[in-house]
């Protein structure tokens, strides 16, 4: 390791230091690239705003190659932020704060190691450090929208607002407030939300009925939109001559009205032959 001017250079002290080292990278080294870090010494990030990994079958090639490094950022970074987390993190020396998917693929799939980039620049407050792990999965299509919800309203409370939090995801207020009122389901609610049996649209204005009545309401709809379903069904099975009279009876529309629009719907020879049936002992 050389030194210069009695001073160690940090450039050739970060080059040094091994991935089996117990020594932290120096600060300095933000934004550099680590390959094949083992995984012992990565942990997921405790406050990660996802509930589960997921399926990890898109991820079966990090087994052979991982093409996106994760973020993480160093133990002594995050424990500034949070104290407390000392034992989630065990001896790793590195928080995965952006690619805890990736972590869980390369354990999954036996790969030894991860390739990483310090990000200590994240940690410089909660704020920062919840708003990476947020913008990675929002609007995935495997990122469960109550988890969503749940991310959303961590950020809103570290922020102190939902107008901080929305400026800060780049969205707009009234996305926020639709997010935060999924919170509001009553549990069989959300997970027929998570299931899929119950939509977003449907499931923001259940949440604005009091949590005792939300079931009710729910099975309420689910018949009206049965009924019009059904209701649909049977209108379409009406012919084409049905639905014609219904129109003409209901527009109380004139000889001369109805004459007037065969004229602009029908071609010459289609009028041809529409006279030749009105004339006919078809049309009586």
């Amino acid at each position: 390791m050389a030194a210069r001017g009695g001073r160690v250079d940090l450039a050739d002290l970060a080059g040094s230091v091994g991935d089996g080292s117990t020594v932290d990278a120096p600060v300095s080294s933000d934004g550099v690239f680590r390959a094949n870090v083992p995984l012992e010494q990565l942990v997921a990030n405790p406050r990660n705003p996802r509930a589960a990994v997921g399926n990890l079958e898109d991820l079966a090639t990090i087994a052979d190659r991982q093409l996106q490094p994760g973020t993480v950022v160093t133990r002594s970074a995050w424990l500034t932020l949070w104290p407390d987390d000392a034992s989630q993190l065990g001896a790793a020396r590195w928080v995965v704060v952006n690619g805890c998917r990736r972590l869980a693929a390369c354990h999954h799939y036996r790969r030894p190691g991860m390739d990483v980039v310090i990000r200590d620049s994240l940690a410089t407050d909660t704020q920062s450090v919840l708003w990476a792990a947020i913008v990675e999965n929002i609007d995935r299509q495997d990122f469960d929208v109550l988890e969503e919800a749940h991310a959303v309203e961590l950020l809103v409370t570290e922020t102190g607002s939902a107008t901080a939090a929305a400026e800060r995801l780049a969205r707009s207020p009234g996305w926020i407030s639709q997010r935060r009122a999924l919170l509001k389901l009553a549990p069989e609610l959300q997970q027929a939300l998570r299931d899929g049996e119950l939509a977003v649209r449907l499931a923001r204005s259940l949440a604005q009925v009091p949590m005792a009545f939300q079931v009710d309401a729910w099975r309420r709809a689910e018949e009206r939109s049965v009924n019009r379903a059904a209701s649909t069904k049977c209108r379409d099975r009406r012919t084409p001559i049905e639905i014609l009279s219904r129109h003409f009876l209901r527009s109380e529309a004139s000889p001369h009205d109805i004459a007037s629009a065969l004229l602009i719907t029908l071609d010459q020879s289609q009028v041809a032959e529409l006279v030749a049936l009105l004339a006919s002992d078809e049309a009586e």
